[in-house]
């Protein structure tokens, strides 16, 4: 074909998030920028949309055209956001033009009736590339668009625990504890011990206890005079976790574990064990922080 190395590994993600997806579904094609502020203003609108039309057979994909330009130049991207609708790995639609919810449902809704889309026909592979938009978005701390991904997962594979934990830990993260707790109530019953269940409802107690800014700035204020205080400093780690400061937590309950690690039952390391698990067993910050927990218990 021509490609060097670099070039053919392009093509080869393009092929796998874009055009294996699109041979049985409608997909929305979005190129995009980190520096662009008209993408970051289109892009909850094209979450939304792919969302509410995911059981009729639509997903979207995004390229980055920093990370992918080889992508980007073969559909002569000139300026961005560039928005196309691919079926059966060919552009079908110039979707660029329709900026708000009302026009680019109106335009899906032209397209959805003249193609033979197989909603019903979608591979658990495809939901890969959203997983890990979901993840992104939760990682940035946008509960609110990361709920809105993992919900159009959800609509396309109900039975993924992955994608039902990342629902519950995003709608957690925006506030929502509510709806949280309808979505972990609703969980199947053959997926309640999935590891991303699990670990979203363990985010999900921890959540509950978010307190005000000015409870928050309390708490700290009494952990720091009072540092051989445990009871402060496990109620500020908890507190902080809550509010999203899970470093400020970690380090309150490693001090405190390594000034006397059977306070209280142990009570700093279960707190620190559950916000592990809440974070993720597989995440490097956890693996990161479990081995400056081995040093202090067996160094």
């Amino acid at each position: 074909m021509g490609l060097n190395l670099d070039e053919q590994k392009a093509v080869d993600r393009f092929r796998k998030t874009v055009v294996e997806p699109s041979m049985h579904s409608l997909v929305i094609l979005d190129f995009w920028a980190e520096w662009c502020g008209p993408c970051k203003a289109l892009s909850p609108v094209l979450e939304k949309v792919a969302a509410d039309y995911a059981d009729k057979g639509v997903v979207l994909a995004k390229v980055n055209v920093d990370d992918e330009q080889f992508i980007a130049a073969q559909f002569q991207v000139r300026s961005i956001p560039t928005v196309y609708a691919l079926f059966q790995g060919q552009p079908v639609a110039d979707l660029t033009p329709a900026r708000s919810e009302s026009q680019l449902k109106q335009m899906l809704d032209q397209l959805l009736a003249q193609l033979p889309i197989n909603a019903g026909a979608a591979p658990a592979a495809d939901i890969e590339p959203l997983l890990a938009m979901g993840e992104a978005a939760l990682a940035e701390g946008d509960g609110a668009r990361a709920a809105n991904i993992f919900a159009q997962i959800s609509e396309i594979a109900p039975e993924n625990g992955a994608a039902l934990g990342g629902q519950i830990r995003a709608l957690a993260l925006a506030g929502e504890l509510d709806a949280a707790d309808a979505v972990a109530a609703g969980v199947p019953e053959a997926l309640r011990s999935d590891p991303d269940v699990h670990r979203a409802v363990a985010a999900l107690e921890l959540a509950r206890s978010r307190p005000e800014d000015s409870e928050l700035a309390g708490l700290k204020a009494a952990a720091d005079a009072a540092p051989q205080d445990h009871d402060a400093q496990l109620a500020y780690a908890s507190a902080a976790f809550a509010a999203g400061d899970r470093d400020s937590a970690a380090e309150r309950l490693l001090a405190a574990i390594a000034a006397d690690r059977e306070w209280n039952e142990g009570a700093a390391r279960a707190k620190l064990l559950q916000i592990f698990e809440a974070v993720g067993l597989e995440d490097p910050w956890v693996a990161a922080m479990r081995r400056r927990l081995s040093l202090i218990l067996f160094g």
